[in-house]
């Protein structure tokens, strides 16, 4: 089986996470600069079977977008362009931040890993792809 690949897009950086090739876990893989998101991901692919990509769909508490989606769209794009055959969807990314600090928090980290941005926004895309497996394996009953 392949992996699937999450995306939690943001203005500097950009979190990435992916599953096991039996599509079960999610793990957070890295943080990458947005400007060099697009070569990451076309490296990555290159060297692993990825199934699918996900990217985390920003809405407001009213359903709207948000204002992020003006950035998100022309990144995605590009990556269908660049990845014709690949299957990209979006996901609701509500609450993910919040989701990650709660975790950190969990996990006792302490005050100055829990302000580390970078890590917050690979644990949020870890949150997007785990539901996402959650959801698809709980569609499969």
């Amino acid at each position: 089986m392949s992996r699937i690949l999450a995306i939690d897009y943001g203005r500097k950086r950009t979190g990435i996470a992916v599953s096991d090739t039996l599509q079960m876990i999610a793990n957070g893989l890295k943080t990458v600069p947005t400007h060099e998101l697009l070569a990451f991901i076309l490296d990555y692919v290159g060297k692993e079977p990825v199934e699918r990509i996900l990217v985390g769909l920003p809405r407001q508490m009213n359903n709207e977008l948000s204002e992020n989606m003006k950035r998100i769209e022309p990144f995605v794009h590009s990556l269908r362009k660049k990845l014709p055959g690949m299957p990209i969807e979006y996901v609701d990314e509500r609450f993910t931040s919040v989701l990650a600090h709660k975790a950190m928090l969990e996990a006792g980290l302490k005050k100055k890993d829990r302000q580390n941005k970078a890590l917050v926004d690979e644990i949020s895309a870890t949150i997007i792809l785990q539901s996402y497996l959650e959801n698809k394996r709980f569609a499969s009953l």
